[in-house]
């Protein structure tokens, strides 16, 4: 069933007691060494997961401290599945306003503690994993980078896809009635999330494909977030390109929300699936509802 409905066989849980920093730390120094920089030279952090390790600070200087930094920037973006997609797009104005030279833009998700696994929780728990990816971003002048960005959301629907508990709207920012309905698990609405997803995937591919100037037939891979196989296959459709130009892995990793794109744009890059000078698209839906997209040149 779950195959059938999502196209999931396996996931990754981490061990009890791993944090996201500890992941996200992990892909880091990875991002790092594939790109010849040393955590140094980093200006900016930007850390996008919906799974912080605590309610605050952020997991941004976290990671900074335990990148062996001393007064790096560092911030939380919490968009949930599009947080990688907004951190490119920050991460790209810092440099473009000269704020910043190097910053690493980091998706990392430990979902498994925090899912209902009795059969009331199935729905939901049965798509997510947990995992990190990273990519480092540097200005240069060679006719390479985020060529274009774009950014959308509609929050009439946040309640289509949500986690309530713990809420600032409550002292003590808990209930235990609406604690022992389960609603500190995050809930869906599965045919809402599905319909409009399949929509702004498309919608976001064309527009930003616009505003860079870029045909989809000159996009080497598109890079969409792994939320569902089925929604993968019907953006394949809609841009009427082989299934081998649009990334897939959800497969082998399930939802990993923010850190499902750094590790397909990882894994694509490993397997030679894109090279330097390649364009690339990547494209997000979740939570909000937002979503957006990035046209890189690699």
């Amino acid at each position: 069933w779950i195959r059938e409905r999502s196209g999931i066989a396996e996931r990754r849980w981490v061990e009890p007691g791993t944090s996201g920093t500890a992941l996200a730390l992990a892909a880091s120094r990875m991002a790092l060494d594939d790109a010849g920089i040393a955590p140094e030279e980093l200006d900016v952090i930007i850390y996008a997961t919906l799974n912080p390790d605590y309610a605050f600070p952020g997991n941004g200087p976290l990671l900074q401290h335990a990148l062996g930094l001393r007064e790096t920037g560092a911030l939380d973006v919490r968009n949930q599945c599009t947080g990688f997609v907004y951190g490119v797009a920050v991460a790209d104005g810092l440099i473009r306003a000269g704020t910043a030279r190097t910053v690493l833009v980091v998706g990392a998700e430990v979902h498994s503690t925090g899912l209902d696994v009795s059969t009331r929780g199935r729905d939901v728990a049965v798509l997510f994993g947990d995992g990190a990816g990273a990519a480092v971003l540097r200005a240069t002048d060679e006719d390479r980078g985020v060529a274009a960005s774009v950014l959308h959301s509609q929050g009439e629907f946040a309640r289509e896809l949500w986690c309530e508990l713990p809420t600032a709207l409550i002292p003590g920012r808990w209930d235990d009635a609406a604690a022992a309905a389960g609603r500190q698990y995050p809930r869906m609405n599965g045919r809402a999330v599905f319909q409009h997803a399949i929509r702004r995937f498309g919608e976001a591919i064309e527009e930003v494909l616009a505003k860079g100037g870029v045909a989809k037939e000159d996009v080497a891979l598109f890079i969409p977030h792994q939320a569902n196989q089925r929604i993968t296959e019907m953006v394949t459709r809609r841009l009427e390109a082989p299934p081998e130009r649009v990334y897939a892995n959800i497969e082998r990793y399930g939802n990993t929300t923010a850190a499902s794109i750094p590790i397909a744009l990882s894994e694509a890059r490993r397997e030679g699936r894109v090279e330097r000078g390649d364009w690339v698209v990547l494209v997000a839906f979740g939570s909000g509802f937002t979503w957006g997209a990035n046209l890189i040149r690699l």
